[in-house]
């Protein structure tokens, strides 16, 4: 019988390390710093905390997953301090999760498992709900008074986790906007829409008169033609961002996604000489791959490139590839991720051709 109980138990420390060392794992994949940040903008953000925050919380929370997820495995003060912490986590997240639900209903990733496996937040309640039945469990299989107590074993292990979470991935600053913002050759041949300024030096034409003007050009007044010249975020990458039709692209360098669309947009491009210039705003994740990814488009555009936060902040906390139509800064529409609001290109086209009156 003794037998039986200590089998279970170490089942049940088995798989709850699993389930922490995985979970911990997961929030640093595939690339430990983009990882990190993109679970910092995506899950902590909302929640109300700041950038730095942020920074030093995400790493010592994915820190004390990993010990939680090696000292569950130890006996130094399992019953006494181990699973009672284990489980105190496990009933936080919980909590935030059905807050979280009601709130926002049972939609997204809740972060749990990074980008790895992405779950929602009904079935991540349901996990660490069982997770904390089976802690009970473990707690009442291990008899009392059985613990070792080597206090530093529990201390070394903690902090050489959340250490090595910082190593893995120190905080990094702002990286400064850099990339290509002249004019460069492409694949194919670009019109421009907006038409040329008027100097205000040369001789004025002579007007047509009023007889030979059709009446709906009278009636409709030139700025009704397109929307009022606004301000977009992406202006402060691009000068030409807000006038006329553009197209910004929100790409990864190494997203096989993102480089299919921009591919998808050159081909759009050669068969449409009118289609909307194409800039674009890189993460600076795998930034040495920007040669491979504008070879794979079969073109070269004009190109920024920003910090992992920026980046998420520009696309809205959506997801990669991000394409946004605008017509002097207002934002017509905006597709982004592989699911339900991916990049169509037939409605790219519904769209930029329609004069703005349909538009609004």
């Amino acid at each position: 019988m003794e037998k039986n109980k200590n089998t279970i138990a170490l089942v049940i420390r088995g798989l709850i390390a699993f389930l922490f060392l995985l979970s911990a794992v997961a929030k640093i994949y595939p690339s430990p710093y983009f990882a990190i940040t993109t679970f910092e903008v995506k899950q902590l953000y909302p929640m109300g905390f700041s950038e730095t925050t942020a920074a030093y919380f995400s790493r010592t929370l994915i820190g004390i997953e990993f010990a939680l997820g090696l000292l569950i495995l130890q006996r130094n003060f399992l019953r006494k301090l181990v699973i009672p912490a284990t489980m105190l986590m496990l009933v936080v997240f919980i909590i935030h999760l059905t807050i979280d639900t009601i709130t926002n209903g049972n939609s997204g990733s809740c972060g749990c498992f990074g980008e790895l496996l992405p779950m929602t937040p009904v079935e991540a309640i349901i996990k660490n709900v069982i997770s904390v039945a089976l802690l009970v469990w473990l707690y009442k299989l291990i008899p009392a008074g059985t613990d070792k107590k080597n206090f530093w074993i529990l201390t070394t292990v903690t902090f050489a986790c959340i250490l090595g979470l910082f190593m893995l991935a120190p905080i990094q600053p702002r990286t400064s906007d850099t990339g290509v913002d002249e004019p460069v050759e492409t694949a194919v041949d670009t019109v421009t829409t907006t038409p040329p300024a008027i100097d205000s030096t040369t001789t004025t034409p002579t007007a047509t008169p009023a007889s030979q003007v059709e009446p709906a050009a009278i009636e409709q007044p030139v700025a009704a033609l397109e929307p009022p010249k606004t301000k977009s975020m992406y202006s402060q990458y691009f000068a030409s961002a807000d006038k006329g039709k553009k197209i910004i692209g929100l790409f990864a360098p190494g997203c096989d996604h993102c480089q299919e669309t921009a591919k998808l947009l050159t081909q759009m491009r050669a068969k449409n000489k009118d289609l909307p210039e194409l800039l674009i705003i890189f993460m600076d994740e795998e930034a040495e791959k920007i040669p491979e990814f504008f070879q794979h488009a079969g073109a070269q555009y004009p190109y920024k490139l920003v910090d992992v936060i920026t980046f998420w902040k520009l696309i809205e906390n959506g997801d990669t590839p991000g394409v946004v139509y605008q017509w002097n800064g207002k934002k017509i529409k905006m597709w982004d991720g592989i699911n339900e609001k991916e990049f169509k290109s037939s409605e790219l086209l519904n769209l930029y051709k329609k004069p703005y009156a349909e538009l609004k």
